[in-house]
Order: structure tokens, then sequence, then C-alpha cells
């Protein structure tokens, strides 16, 4: 998505959205239900809308179906972590038909909410519902095969790095050591290696999601020991490393988003349709097809993961071959490991 659309959307955030921030609950026009209306809350994790990937995906998605499907939203943004409970408790309490956490560390809080308050819907992106302690009928779970996306995202930035002189080494940064940021590593290691079989694959994590020095650190230190592609997993830290490879003239790996707004040396993006999958929980919502006590799980074949805009410096026969390999996913022709050796 381009710069120029991120400020425009970021800017009405802002008016909307900054009323909740930190567990705030100033009222706002989706504070009263009208005709009723679906009213929808979103609580961010800590990386906030400004993060240019995960949270901001969410929202996007939160905006197409206020425009779509008519329902009200509103945000919620988490400054800290011991934000989580009190900005899903608000929003129970206030009778919201659905409300949606953001991200693998909200787990916990999604589950202590839905315990307290079982008559209220709730969504929470990358958790496993069956892995919440208590399990509440009253939350589904949506996951994502990050796996797909990392496969072709290291495909092709091993064909590419065969294209330089010297040794073939790509690596990763991530942020957390968590499921879904692993799988995406692990599909990016799968990938790489099928492509260029002996490749070298580096890997670290900066163990944050917003520093973004953290993570221009890990990326410096990996192309010092020969990284030709940095794939960044680690959200708004991970900007960072996308700079690091701006700077040191190799390509980078956006995450998430299509990040290929940031510039050309941006080889592609491993997409994660957050919005897609914001968007068909709240129209389940209000078609009366919400179904708790599950997953829904989103890949390739549900349009969920895929790969962004592919640098326009990027060879048409790397990208032809990677093509392939989608047809041979979509095709179940491929195995892919969703954790790391």
């Amino acid at each position: 998505m381009r710069w120029s659309r991120f400020l425009a959307v970021t800017a009405v955030v802002l008016t909307v959205g900054a009323a909740g921030c930190g567990g705030d609950d100033a009222p706002t026009r989706a504070d009263t239900k009208v005709n009723d209306t679906i009213r929808v809350g979103l609580v961010t994790d800590i990386g906030q809308l400004n993060d240019r990937g995960f949270n901001h995906l969410a929202y996007v998605g939160l905006k197409r179906a206020e425009r779509e499907l008519g329902v009200q939203g509103r945000v919620l943004q988490s400054a800290t972590a011991a934000d989580y409970i009190p900005n899903l408790s608000s929003l129970a309490r206030k009778g919201y038909d659905l409300i949606i956490g953001v991200g693998f560390a909200q787990g916990e809080a999604v589950d202590a909410a839905a315990v307290k308050y079982p008559n209220t819907r709730f969504a929470i992106i990358d958790v496993d519902q069956s892995g919440l302690p208590h399990k509440p009928e009253n939350v589904i779970g949506l996951i994502f095969r990050e796996q797909e996306a990392g496969y072709l995202a290291g495909a092709l930035a091993a064909l590419s790095e065969r294209r330089r002189a010297g040794r073939d080494v790509i690596s990763s940064v991530g942020g957390m050591k968590e499921p879904p940021v692993d799988r995406f590593i692990a599909g990016y290691q799968a990938g790489a290696r099928k492509a260029v079989p002996g490749i070298t694959v580096l890997n670290g994590y900066s163990r944050d999601w917003d520093d973004q020095a953290k993570c221009k650190e890990l990326a410096l230190d990996q192309i010092e020991r020969g990284a030709g592609v940095v794939f960044q997993v680690a959200g708004g830290c991970g900007l960072g490393a996308l700079d690091a490879a701006k700077q040191r003239d190799v390509w980078g790996v956006g995450v998430d988003a299509d990040q290929s707004f940031l510039g050309p040396h941006v080889l592609t993006s491993a997409q994660k349709k957050v919005d897609r999958a914001v968007y068909l929980t709240i129209e389940d919502v209000v078609k009366g097809r919400w179904r708790g006590g599950r997953n829904a799980a989103f890949g390739l074949a549900e349009d969920g993961v895929g790969l962004g805009k592919t640098s326009p410096k990027a060879q048409p026969a790397d990208i032809a071959a990677v093509k392939k390999l989608e047809s041979d996913l979509r095709a179940g022709k491929i195995d892919i490991p969703t954790s790391l050796e």
C-alpha cells in the first residue's frame, strides 16, 4: 500500500480511535447502538495502528466492513500489554457484537475477557482457540498458513541471491519467537533450500516489535556475514531491517502488508491478509453465520496469504519460477514445515 494512502488512513484512525487509546472509555459515535446496527470493536496490540503492517491491516478490514456491511466500528489502541484486558472489557460492557483482539500477545487477555463475558463474541488473530486456557466457546481463532507465503518469498529470495557473485546467503529477522513468526521463517527457509540447494540461511530475533534500531542492528550484522536478502518478520521493528537492506544495497523482503512502497530494494512481501480475515469474520456476524469455539484458517487457497508486488528490479525468470511453485502449493504437491528445527 502506498505511503500516501497510509497517511490518509492513519489520519482517519487518529480521529476515530484516539479516544480509546490505553483503555480510555471516552464515548464515540459507535457507543450508542442505532437500529440494531452491528457494532465491532478492535483492540490493537502495542504496535498500534502506525505499524504499517499487522494492526493497520486489521483496521483496513474493519473500515471495509463499515463501508460494505454497514457496521459501526471502534478502535481501542493499547499502549502496553496492561491495556489489553481493560480495552476488551470496556467494549464487552458496552455490548459490542464482536470484539477482535489483534495478535498472539493478546491470547490470554481474550481468554479472560471471554470467560467473564460469555455472551459476547470474540475473535483473536494469530491464536489457536483450542490452545486458550479455558477454550471459550465464544471465541474464534483467526490463524494463517504463514509458511505458504514464507515459502514463496524464500524461493524468490534464494533465486535472486544466486545471481549475486560469491557465496549464497539470505537471512531473516524475527520479532518475538512465536508460532506465527516461526511459520513464516520455516517456510522461508524451506522455499530457499528448495530453489537453491546448499544456500545458507541466517536467522535472529530482536525480541521487540517496535524498536527499529534493534532490527536494523541485527540485519546489518547478517549483511556483514554475507546475506544478500533480509526478510523482516518483526512488525514495526522490522522496518529497521528493511532500512538496513536499503542502506547496504541488498534486497529486503517485507511482511504482512505489501511493503513495496518503501522502495525498489523491497524484493517482495510475504503478505498475511489480516484485513480479509477481519472482514470475513465480521461478515459472518452480520449474516448470522458466526460460530465460535473453533479456528478459521487462511492460506493460499482462501486468498489469506501470498506475495505482494515484486520489485521492478526482480528478474522475470525468477518470478516465473516462483509462480510455478505457487501452482504446486495450491495443488497440494508441496509439504512445508511449520516450525524451525
